[in-house]
């Protein structure tokens, strides 16, 4: 269907990727991955056609339709977010238009000919428009958005009244409800709760087109993707499987070309000693000539040279009691400057024990983040009881924790202003084990993006004494390796975790105990995410 062959593309001096090529077939599904800046999103330009390549092609069938959903949204202003929703390509509302002129037409008087032309034309039209599903539109929109988590009171909302995370989502819908033969998505579950996700995968998993995709969720790539797209070291690579698939395969393709190029170290090294042995001995000059010519045809074989892993230390904390957070009939309700109180939950009770690892989990709205901001001091309850434990430092990470970030300080002094006392070699070992090398720990906060900041606020909370870990989406921004990262540290973390988080296969890892909040009451499951999963759902 969209062939993208031989293709080389490059910015100044930087080569993204040279004579690279794959194709996406009918109702294939597929991820693309790739570190930040090796070219993902290029490649969703180039098959769109907003970019070219500086060498070969992509094609695609003039009939194929495609629809792009990009983290870059348009502006949005003067509609409904159902009218946004419906305000699609695919020529439905230019036809809807037709359709009412010629009905108007209709009224008015007019020869049998003419009567039977528009009639015609009109019949030919409503079949166009239920192809292309006119008919069914608003409902479509109403399922597609109340799927993603905008209820249908709030359809009617005008579109500039969302913030930027709810006007993500209804960018989203509106590539959704087009139902495109070629759907492209960079990043679809960013600004998603857990139920969206969920519901998303599902919508995925029945939409009859193809699919080229990034996505820094595990479990979302494994659900639904059968091949992978990797841009590394300049090159393209395909994997027929999913994310797991190919975590495995690019291991035993990279030993494969360790062991190729060790092999072809050896047989040089021979050639080499030959033609040095007997370069000055005229019998054997002929032999000499032809290894030397044999020599220059040969391509080396070149082992890409990966980043060196840094393990996260985590720094000396005192135990703690083993009380770690106590609440009970805790309430809590917001008061808007209008006047008018919303009650966000009522009579919550519960214990955080010493190395729980707790996911606090709820829809949208239901009070997850707010739960965390009362642990954290950050908020007063309006009513109930709540104590912090014996000798318990805590270390917060929150959506607004860019805020505290200083725009003018490099990565590294950023870090080391919070722990002064520390070694500036101890901060650069903790700014590598969260996977920022080299020259990189000099560039400034302003200029780095939201997973880099991300790693750069956790980099100031993880690297205090702390025994106690209140993290509200703290995967929000991170891509898999930089999860993977803060994965294996709270795995290693002899402490108390408290985690909202929206990754699946982050909380099967750790989580020991859940907490729900649904309809402003907080209800406890003591088991795993998998144990929880069994009691919700069944």
């Amino acid at each position: 269907m969209i062939h993208v062959s031989g293709i080389t593309k490059q910015y100044s001096d930087k080569v993204l990727y040279k004579n690279g090529s794959f194709q996406i077939n009918p109702g294939e599904k597929l991820g693309l991955v790739g570190a930040n800046g090796s070219g993902k999103t290029t490649i969703f330009r180039l098959i769109t056609g907003e970019e070219l390549p500086e060498e070969g092609t992509v094609t695609k069938p003039e009939r194929v339709s495609v629809g792009y959903f990009s983290q870059n949204i348009e502006e949005m202003r003067g509609k409904t977010v159902l009218e946004e929703v419906k305000s699609i390509s695919g020529g439905i509302n230019e036809i809807q238009t037709q359709l009412k002129q010629l009905e108007a037409k209709l009224c008015e008087e007019m020869s049998e000919d003419e009567m039977q032309s528009v009639l015609e034309k009109y019949g030919e039209l409503q079949t166009e428009f239920e192809n292309l599903g006119g008919y069914d539109i608003d409902s479509r929109a109403a399922e597609v958005l109340t799927g993603l988590g905008i209820p249908p009171e709030d359809h009617q909302r005008l579109t500039e009244s969302f913030s930027g995370g709810w006007k993500m989502r209804i960018a989203l819908a509106k590539i959704l409800v087009q139902q495109p033969d070629v759907l492209l998505m960079d990043e679809p579950t960013n600004h998603l709760d857990l139920e969206s996700i969920v519901w998303l995968e599902s919508w995925i998993k029945n939409f009859k087109g193809s699919l080229l995709m990034t996505c820094h969720d595990r479990d979302f790539l494994n659900g639904l993707v059968s091949k992978i797209v990797e841009i590394a070291h300049g090159q393209i690579t395909v994997y027929s499987g999913n994310y797991d698939f190919y975590e495995k395969e690019r291991e035993i393709r990279k030993e494969q070309l360790i062991a190729s190029a060790k092999r072809q170290k050896d047989m040089l090294a021979k050639e080499e000693e030959f033609i040095a042995k007997f370069a000055a001995r005229a019998s054997h000059a002929a032999q000499v000539q032809s290894r030397v010519k044999k020599l220059e045809k040969i391509d080396r074989i070149e082992v890409p040279t990966e980043e060196k892993a840094i393990k996260f230390m985590w720094p000396d904390h005192p135990r703690g009691g083993d009380e770690v957070y106590k609440f009970e009939d805790l309430e809590k309700t917001w008061t808007a400057p209008d006047g008018k109180t919303t009650q966000v939950f009522s009579g919550a009770t519960g214990l955080v024990k010493r190395l729980d690892r707790v996911a606090v989990v709820g829809v949208n709205g239901a009070g997850k983040s707010t739960l965390l901001k009362i642990i954290a001091g950050e908020t007063r309850p309006t009513a109930g009881k709540s104590t912090l434990g014996a000798s318990i430092n805590l270390g917060y990470f929150s959506q607004n924790s860019f805020d505290v970030l200083n725009p003018n300080n490099t990565i590294i002094e950023e870090v080391h202003s919070r722990v002064p006392t520390h070694s500036v070699g101890t901060v650069r070992n903790l700014l590598g084990s969260l996977k920022f090398s080299g020259d990189e720990v000099d560039k400034k906060i302003s200029v780095l993006s939201g997973g880099e900041k991300s790693r750069v606020v956790l980099a100031t909370i993880l690297c205090k004494p702390i025994n106690l870990l209140v993290l509200d989406e703290p995967t929000n921004h991170l891509d898999i390796p930089s999860k993977e990262v803060l994965l294996e540290a709270i795995k290693d973390f002899d402490g108390t975790v408290v985690i909202v988080s929206h990754d699946r296969y982050f909380l099967r890892e750790i989580t020991t105990r859940v907490f729900r909040l649904d309809r402003h009451k907080l209800t406890t499951y003591d088991g795993s995410w998998e144990y929880y999963q069994e009691q919700v759902v069944g």
